[in-house]
């Protein structure tokens, strides 16, 4: 076995970047001689120091505190580098934990909705629901899609994982009325944690309910039949209708496969 290597083939032999290597001898923490032509030569303690970097490296310590280990390396501060370890890897098993568990939740939302009967309209009794809302006339579903990815993208602190969470939009009744399908007034989702802060409320009470599937291009028509439904219940709406998506373009690229809710807020 040699004593030292280039810097072409230390780079291969650890498989990190030449200019990786540049990097770690300008911030001091390798420091290869040269030989007789000037060339970089790393000796086999380098290695040793490049394991070192890529493990730290991958549970996100610093450049500036693996040079500080490395400059004062001693049993105490190794165990103190241990328990870091530790704590990191531990956070990272809870988050990883975290979501396996919204991964099952997910698989769970997806079975429950492929078995909900379409088509039947009631009335459902919800708690309040504290949302987050943007405000837009949305017209088309790339608009529909930009809004909603916007919404998640200013308010990530709220909404972690996009794949897992309700959100909905509300009717624009002007348009319908006016005999146009797939208008939309604002975007909303419901926030998981209903202590964070919110902007937007969906009251407890009373609602009616109706899912479809298939096409957005229905809902006009499945709203009025909802409407209808209400008329003959003898209920009085309290508020803007919306939508709320339980199976849309985040999970299938089926249209005949979406699923969608439309909620009326009901008059006691």
């Amino acid at each position: 076995m040699k004593d030292s290597y280039k810097i072409h083939e230390i780079a291969q032999l650890c498989g990190i970047g030449v200019d990786s290597l540049r990097y770690y001898e300008r911030l001091g923490i390798l420091t290869p001689s040269r030989d007789t032509n000037g060339y970089r030569l790393y000796a086999l303690k380098d290695m040793y120091k490049l394991n070192v970097i890529r493990d730290l490296r991958q549970l996100g310590f610093s450049m500036s505190q693996i040079k500080a280990y490395l400059d004062h390396q001693s049993v105490d501060n190794t165990l103190s580098m241990l328990r870091q370890e530790e704590t990191l890897l531990q956070e990272r098993l809870a988050e990883t934990q975290r979501r396996i568990r919204r991964l099952r939740q997910r698989v769970s939302d997806l079975h429950a909705a492929r078995s909900i009967e379409a088509g039947h309209c009631q009335i459902l009794s919800l708690p309040e629901r504290r949302c987050i809302q943007v405000s837009q006339r949305i017209t088309r579903d790339e608009e529909m899609d930009f809004m909603i990815k916007k919404l998640h993208r200013d308010h990530e602190d709220r909404i972690q994982d996009l794949g897992n969470q309700v959100f909905g939009a509300v009717f624009s009744m002007e348009d319908i009325a006016q005999g146009a399908t797939n208008v939309y007034s604002s975007v909303f989702f419901v926030l998981e944690d209903q202590d964070a802060p919110w902007d937007y409320v969906l009251p407890a009470g009373p609602y009616a309910s109706c899912y479809y599937r298939g096409s957005y291009v229905q809902n006009a028509q499945q709203l009025r039949r909802l409407l209808q439904y209400l008329k003959v219940q003898g209920r009085t709406p309290a508020g803007d209708p919306f939508e709320l998506y339980a199976i849309d373009n985040m999970d299938t690229m089926q249209e005949e496969e979406f699923l969608t809710e439309i909620q009326i807020p009901l008059a006691p």
